[in-house]
C-alpha cells in the first residue's frame, strides 16, 4: 500500500498529541494528596540519579532498537526470538547480567515501574516520556508473550546453557529455547504477575493512550482469568528450565492476590473486590512475611490494598491497613520483629542481591507514607507512632546510603558520583562493544574477560547492582554475582522513589 502524505501528517499530528497527552499529569487530582518539600540542602543530585534509573533499562533492551536508542554502545539482538515456537518474542528486556528473557521477573519489573508512575509520574516531569516508554518496551513484549488464548510465552533462551557462555547479547548463539505454560503446564504465578503487570500498565496509558490502555487492560483480565482457572507452579513444570534462576519459593498465592489487587484497582470492577474478600486470607493475605521482590508479593499486596482503604474510602478493605501496619513495623529499627541492618545503616535481607529489597522496601514506605498522609493516620508498633515523616526518612536513608553516604564511600548506582562500581557482572557492559570490536566474540572466549581485572569498558550507566555484604563490603568483582549483578526488577521501584526525593528537595 502506498503511503499517503496526508496519511502521515494525520499520524504525525496524532502522534504529537498522544506524547503530549503522555506527557501531562497521569493522576487526575494528584496534587490532593499532598507531597512536602524538605528545606534543608538535599544529600544527592536525585534528579541526575532518577535520569540514569530509568535510562539502565535501554542497555537491557532486546529486539530491534529504536533510532532514539541513548545507550549507544549497545546493538539489535534477539530478532529471531520465539521462531523456535513459530510466534513473535521479538522484544522485551534481558533481566540482569545474561541473555535470557525471563517473563516472571520482567512483568514484576513492569509492574513496578508502572507503579513508579502511578505514585509519583506526576513529578517526573521531563522523564516521564522516558519511564513510559521504559514501560511500554516490557508490555508490549507481555502483549505477544499473552496473544494466544490459553497460553503464556514465559521465557526465551536456555539459561544452563548462556550461563555457559560469556558473550554479548548482539553475538549470542545459545538456543533460543521457548518456554510456555497452558492448562497442561499451568504458571499461575507468572500469570499472575503478567496480569498485575498489563493491569497497572493499563492505568499509566489511560489518558494518554486510551485505546492501547483498553487493550492492556483486557488482555490483563483474561490472562489473570488463566491464572485462577488452571492454579499450579511453573516451577514444577518448568522447573529444569526456570530453577534455580527464577524458581518461585512463594507459591502463586501472592501473585494472585496481587493480580486481583492490580485489576481491582484498574477495573473498580465488583467482581475482583469480591473475589479479594473471599480468597485474601486464603491466598495468604495476613501471612507474617515481610519480603518483598520478583518472587513474594504479598507486602505489595498489602501495601496497595491498603490505598483503597485509606484513600479511596473502601471500608470493606479495612484490615489491610492492619496487615500493612504490621509489615512497617517489621522493618522500624528497634520495634518488634525489626529487620536487619547493616553497621553502615542498609536494610538486608539476604546476600544476593539484597538492593532488590532495599530499593522496594523503601518505594513501598514511601508510598505508604503518602496514603497515611492523605487519610492523616499513623502507625503505632507496639506503643511507638511511626509518622509519615518517619517513614519518608527512612526511606530516604536507604537512598542515601545507595548512592553513596556508607562506609565503602561508594555509590551503588553505576555512572552516579565520583566512584561506582567498575566491574560490574553483566555481559555486555564488560566486553568490547560491536563498535570497538565488530567481528564476533565466540562464546567462551569472553571469560578471560569475566575473570579480569579491567574495569568493564562499556558503562552501564544506571544500573544498581546486589550491593553489599551485611558487613557493607563491596569487592567490586565481576564473577561475584550475588553482589556485583544489575537487574531490572532493582531499578524498577527506585524510579518512583528517586521522583519523590527529587521534588521534595526541589530538583524537580
Amino acid at each position: 500500500m502506498a503511503f499517503s502524505p496526508t496519511l502521515g501528517l494525520l499520524l504525525l499530528s496524532c502522534s504529537t498529541t498522544l506524547l503530549l497527552l503522555c506527557n501531562a499529569n497521569p493522576i487526575p487530582g494528584y496534587h490532593r494528596n499532598p507531597i512536602y518539600r524538605h528545606h534543608r540542602s538535599a544529600s544527592h543530585n536525585y534528579r541526575d540519579a532518577l535520569t540514569k534509573s530509568i535510562l539502565f533499562f535501554e542497555g537491557q533492551r532486546s529486539g530491534k532498537l529504536p533510532p532514539n536508542q541513548r545507550v549507544s554502545w549497545r546493538r539489535d539482538s534477539g530478532l529471531s526470538d520465539g521462531a523456535a515456537a513459530h510466534v513473535d518474542l521479538v522484544g522485551g528486556y534481558y533481566d540482569a547480567g545474561d541473555n535470557v528473557k525471563f517473563g516472571f521477573p520482567m512483568a514484576f519489573t513492569a509492574t513496578m515501574l508502572s507503579w513508579s508512575v502511578i505514585e509519583f509520574g506526576g513529578l517526573m516531569k521531563g522523564e516521564l516520556q522516558n519511564a513510559r516508554q521504559a514501560i511500554r518496551w516490557a508490555t508490549d513484549y507481555l502483549l505477544k508473550a499473552t496473544a494466544h488464548p490459553g497460553t503464556i510465552y514465559v521465557q526465551v533462551g536456555d539459561a544452563t546453557k548462556d550461563h555457559a557462555c560469556w558473550e554479548r547479547p548482539e553475538d549470542m548463539d545459545t538456543p533460543r529455547t521457548v518456554l510456555k505454560i497452558d492448562q497442561n503446564t499451568p504458571g499461575s504465578e507468572v500469570a499472575a504477575e503478567t496480569a498485575a503487570a498489563l493491569a497497572s500498565a493499563s492505568l499509566v496509558f489511560r489518558r494518554c493512550d486510551p485505546s492501547y490502555s483498553k487493550l492492556l487492560l483486557r488482555r490483563a483480565m483474561s490472562v489473570f482469568a488463566f491464572a485462577d482457572r488452571h492454579r499450579g507452579l511453573y516451577s514444577i513444570g518448568l522447573k529444569k528450565f526456570v530453577c534455580p534462576y527464577y524458581c518461585d519459593y512463594s507459591g502463586y498465592q501472592d501473585e494472585l492476590l496481587w493480580g486481583a489487587a492490580w485489576l481491582h484497582k484498574a477495573t473498580k470492577n465488583p467482581m475482583y473486590l469480591s473475589y479479594i474478600q473471599l480468597n485474601g486470607q486464603i491466598l495468604g493475605a495476613a501471612e507474617f512475611d515481610n519480603t518483598f521482590g520478583w518472587d513474594n508479593k504479598h507486602v505489595g499486596a498489602r501495601i496497595l490494598l491498603s490505598k483503597a482503604f485509606l484513600v479511596q474510602k473502601v471500608r470493606s478493605l479495612h484490615e489491610y491497613k492492619g496487615h500493612a501496619d504490621s509489615f512497617i513495623c517489621s522493618i522500624i529499627p528497634g520495634a518488634s520483629y525489626s529487620a536487619q541492618y547493616t553497621p553502615g545503616g542498609l536494610l538486608f535481607k539476604m546476600n544476593d542481591s539484597n538492593m532488590q529489597y532495599v530499593t522496594s522496601t523503601s518505594f513501598l514506605i514511601l508510598s505508604y507514607a503518602k496514603y497515611l498522609t492523605h487519610s492523616r493516620q499513623v502507625v503505632n508498633c507496639g506503643g511507638t507512632v511511626v509518622t509519615p515523616m518517619w517513614l519518608r526518612a527512612i526511606a530516604k536513608r536507604q537512598v542515601d546510603y545507595l548512592l553513596g553516604d556508607n562506609p565503602m564511600k561508594m555509590s551503588y548506582m553505576v555512572g552516579y558520583g565520583p566512584r561506582y562500581p567498575q566491574r560490574i557482572h553483566h555481559r555486555g557492559s564488560s566486553l568490547p562493544s560491536v563498535a570497538a570490536h565488530p567481528a564476533k566474540i565466540q562464546c567462551s572466549s569472553g571469560f578471560s574477560v569475566m575473570s579480569s581485572q579491567s574495569p568493564n569498558p562499556n558503562i552501564l550507566v544506571g544500573a544498581v547492582i546486589g550491593g553489599p555484604d551485611q558487613n557493607d563490603k563491596f569487592p567490586d568483582q565481576r564473577s561475584d554475582y550475588e553482589q556485583s549483578e544489575p537487574a531490572t526488577y532493582i531499578n524498577a521501584p527506585l524510579v518512583g522513589t528517586l521522583t519523590y526525593l527529587a521534588h521534595s528537595f526541589g530538583q524537580l
